[in-house]
């Protein structure tokens, strides 16, 4: 075994999870990921409303969970219930498709925060719930005040974790439209909310890299590409040539290139 490696958690993870998002695989790639990655990914979310329209989304929850992954339905597809008033039915979907984790958004929709928190707390009581902060809209901004209080008012109210948007691209949310971290904000949440109960979404290699290399192998990521996930992990432990260095002892440091 290799030696300097850090000392990642088995399955079930309180610190270091890893999100990924299906945006639609097949259950022959559902399968491959499982038998490859599933030890690695801790939630599996079915990406936006692809639960609604796939096929054969009961046999894939089903499969992800037989290799103890916390499978949830998009916050997006919730928001399309609520905008119809349409709970009780929503309730139904996820029961039929035998979730035990379910997302809770306003991204896309106005849901007065207070209203949020009340649905957070109703759905604990039966799911692990994690809550979604931070607009889809680019042209949708929030102060650090209003991220903070939000994350901490959505925990308080019974989320098991808070997700730090960014969308499937990266691009929103905690990152500008150049993808780059907004590091006063971040800074900001891991001050006044905590890093433990944050999972911060981060699709694409820069962005894992430099939460890496800012907050340690342990740091909560999400919307991981299923095909990033393995990779996502070199990056954790140092195998890979963006953190090679970043876990060795100093003696070690003086071979970098």
């Amino acid at each position: 075994m290799l030696d300097f490696l850090p000392d990642r958690e088995t399955k079930p993870r309180h610190q270091g999870v890893s999100m990924v998002m299906d945006k639609g695989l097949g259950m022959r790639q559902a399968e491959d990921l499982a038998e490859t990655a599933g030890h690695l990914i801790d939630f599996l979310k079915l990406g936006f409303g692809t639960a609604y329209v796939s096929k054969k989304a009961a046999e894939k929850v089903k499969l992800y969970q037989e290799h103890h992954m916390r499978v949830f339905v998009g916050g997006t597809l919730l928001e399309a219930f609520l905008l119809r008033d349409q709970l009780d039915d929503y309730l139904r979907f996820v029961n039929k498709l035998g979730c035990d984790t379910v997302e809770v958004s306003d991204g896309s929709i106005k849901l007065p925060h207070d209203e949020k928190c009340r649905l957070i707390k109703r759905l604990s009581g039966e799911f692990t719930v994690l809550s979604e902060v931070g607009a889809k809209d680019c042209d949708v901004s929030m102060d650090a005040d209003a991220w903070t209080a939000c994350m901490q008012k959505e925990l308080d109210a019974g989320s098991s974790f808070v997700i730090a948007e960014a969308r499937e691209s990266g691009t929103v949310g905690i990152y500008g439209k150049e993808g780059a971290a907004d590091q006063d904000l971040i800074q900001r949440i891991i001050h006044e909310v905590g890093p433990e109960k944050v999972i911060w979404e981060a699709p694409l290699k820069q962005q894992q890299v430099w939460f890496i290399k800012a907050f340690g192998a342990h740091v909560n990521l999400g919307n991981i590409a299923p095909a990033e996930i393995v990779a996502l992990e070199t990056l954790r432990v140092g195998l890979r040539g963006d953190t090679f260095f970043d876990f060795l002892p100093e003696e070690l440091k003086k071979h970098k290139l």
